[in-house]
């Protein structure tokens, strides 16, 4: 059966780190970008990615960021996936050498498949919901703005919680799902290990449906 992976983002706090890998994520991400109420510098994220245990990813978050800035990220961070949530080109995106995630921010009109060629390098495409500054901004997007077959792994987030994942992913058959603000209780950075293990159970039963549904409609297979 295939399983989404699941990414929690926005994490500051070393017990969160620890509640989200025991709730069964498979990726962590760190907010570098110093606007964010979640931001970690990156001696900070180091710290907290020391206590994720092998096959565990650490994800750095980035809104246009300076080479400097970049390069003192992945000094400190040398294994860590990068996630561009800025106005980088794709060119921008590919400098620092590294494998990345590019987010895309989804509206009425936006062409993602002419998003995703661009950025065909990727490794996956992140869709959040298009709002003032950067980031989702905790809102659910049309999920049926996204284009079947296209092309790059997709990365379903914007306003995830264990009350809507669920059809998210029967929906829109991501690769893999974000959550930050949907795991929090107590404010931005400040995770609630209830909320993520809720959150991870609901992506298990998601995937369980979606095999069903797959067994019904294939049933050769």
């Amino acid at each position: 059966m295939k399983r989404t992976r699941i990414k929690i983002c926005g994490l500051t706090r070393e017990a969160d780190v620890l509640a989200a890998v025991d709730a069964g994520a498979d990726a962590i991400g760190f907010v570098f970008y110093a606007k964010s109420k979640r931001y970690v510098t990156p001696a900070r994220a180091a710290e907290l990615a020391r206590l994720l245990p092998p096959f565990v990813t650490p994800v750095g978050l980035f809104v246009n960021a300076t080479e400097a800035e970049l390069q003192a990220a992945l000094e400190a961070l040398p294994t860590m996936l990068l996630q561009f949530h800025g106005d980088e080109s794709p060119q921008d995106c590919e400098r620092p050498g590294r494998p990345y995630m590019r987010a895309a921010r989804m509206e009425p009109g936006f062409d993602l498949l002419d998003y995703a060629q661009q950025y065909s390098a990727a490794q996956a495409i992140l869709l959040d919901a298009h709002v003032e500054g950067y980031g989702g901004g905790g809102k659910v997007f049309d999920w049926s703005l996204i284009p079947k077959n296209l092309g790059s792994p997709v990365v379903l987030s914007g306003g995830l919680h264990a009350g809507n994942v669920l059809a998210g992913i029967t929906q829109a058959r991501p690769w893999a799902v974000d959550v930050s603000s949907g795991v929090e209780a107590q404010g931005r950075g400040l995770k609630c290990a209830e909320l993520m293990r809720e959150f991870c159970e609901a992506v298990a039963r998601a995937d369980a449906q979606v095999a069903v549904d797959l067994a019904v409609s294939n049933p050769e297979i």
